[in-house]
């Protein structure tokens, strides 16, 4: 049975990092504040941050991703069997290359202990009456073709020479880490996944992959991988994937409609629900939405995190209106159409500007749904 929020507005996830953490963040990379000091500051802009979701009546509550750096590569450091390292060059957005890190294979792959487990405990504290804690993870495609990018597939492959094992290694870990944070009460997760968007706009992943590849057998591989984590899930856990078209200082990486990969990720990925880009023309139209399995709701991202401009109310009803031409309007749901801060630089607006755009998502949608 699909499940959806009663309210009928949500957020994605991350949050603009307020000035104070970002010091924080800099005095512990200069080794001038311990990581206990770090840690204390980040719990605190934590509870912070909670107590405004809460005001604005949001019924997913989430930690903004204060702890990370970025919105993948922290989880996969946290992995046994990763490490941390920079390349030459990042990912080349539209007028702006990303940060350099990445994340490198040092053996085989491990979710045991994994330190996301002890962030979500924190932030469970905080859940009370109807709100949940949202966990966010990049989903386990994003973390094969981290490990496959031109720079990374060497070393990937020495130590992976036979492919179906690192797949075998990369479900087992999150199937761990998933298991463990359903221990400590987490059930809500999300999976954030640029590998969809990026299979929309073949001149992208051409550029980026030098198109040895082909399309469709990646599309189905990425689909199995997401699947083996997800099948034989607890009943009460609901989990999302978020497809994402890149979110780096306001910047993108892929256009292109959802066409081409709709069959598959709306129709077959064991997901409840579905937070989708539509916040501009690079997204395309609704008319993919008629491939969305009777099981899923969604999450339609009409508002966007790149400008602080304020979109026309009338103009997103008008959107809903018609997305609901293909998924009924009781399946449908309204949120910003990415994260805020999707790494630590943040999007170009203010922490006014975020909480203005909630408030117009929260405002719309009471009085679309009631």
């Amino acid at each position: 049975m699909a499940v959806q929020n009663p309210v009928h507005f949500d957020i994605v996830g991350s949050f603009l990092r307020p000035e104070r953490l970002k010091k924080a963040r800099e005095a512990f990379r200069s080794g001038a504040l311990g990581q206990a000091g770090l840690r204390r500051v980040e719990d605190e802009e934590i509870r912070k941050l909670i107590s405004k979701e809460k005001a604005l009546g949001l019924r997913t509550l989430t930690d903004g991703e204060f702890r990370r750096e970025y919105w993948h590569l922290d989880f996969m450091w946290g992995l046994g069997g990763i490490k941390r390292e920079t390349l030459s060059h990042g990912y080349f957005f539209e007028g702006e290359e990303t940060g350099r890190d990445t994340a490198v294979l040092t053996g085989k792959l491990s979710g045991d202990h994994h330190p996301i487990v002890d962030d979500f405990r924190f932030t469970q504290q905080f859940a009370y009456q109807n709100t949940v804690v949202k966990e966010t993870l990049p989903a386990p495609a994003h973390l094969l073709d981290e490990l496959y990018r031109e720079e990374n597939a060497a070393v990937t492959k020495a130590i992976y020479p036979d492919e179906d094992a690192l797949i075998d290694d990369i479900v087992a870990a999150y199937r761990t880490v998933i298991r463990d944070l359903y221990d400590a009460g987490c059930r809500c997760l999300q999976l954030d996944d640029c590998t969809w968007a990026m299979l929309c706009d073949t001149k992208y992943w051409t550029q980026r992959q030098g198109g040895t590849e082909n399309l469709k057998v990646i599309a189905e591989r990425h689909l199995t991988i997401n699947n083996r984590v997800l099948e034989d899930q607890p009943f009460d856990l609901v989990i999302s994937t978020h497809v994402c078209r890149g979110n780096y200082h306001s910047t993108w990486a892929a256009r292109g409609g959802y066409l081409p990969i709709a069959p598959l990720l709306f129709a077959r990925e064991k997901v409840h629900t579905l937070y989708l880009e539509f916040d501009d023309e690079r997204s395309g139209g609704f008319a993919p939405l008629r491939y969305v399995s009777p099981d899923k709701t969604v999450v339609l991202g009409l508002v966007t995190t790149k400008r602080p401009d304020l979109e026309d109310p009338e103009r997103i009803r008008e959107r809903i209106k018609e997305a609901a031409q293909y998924v009924p309007l009781s399946r449908l749901s309204l949120s910003p159409q990415c994260g805020f801060a999707s790494t630590e630089i943040g999007n170009k607006l203010t922490e006014e500007d975020q909480w203005k755009k909630i408030a117009l998502v929260r405002d719309i949608a009471q009085t679309v749904w009631g």
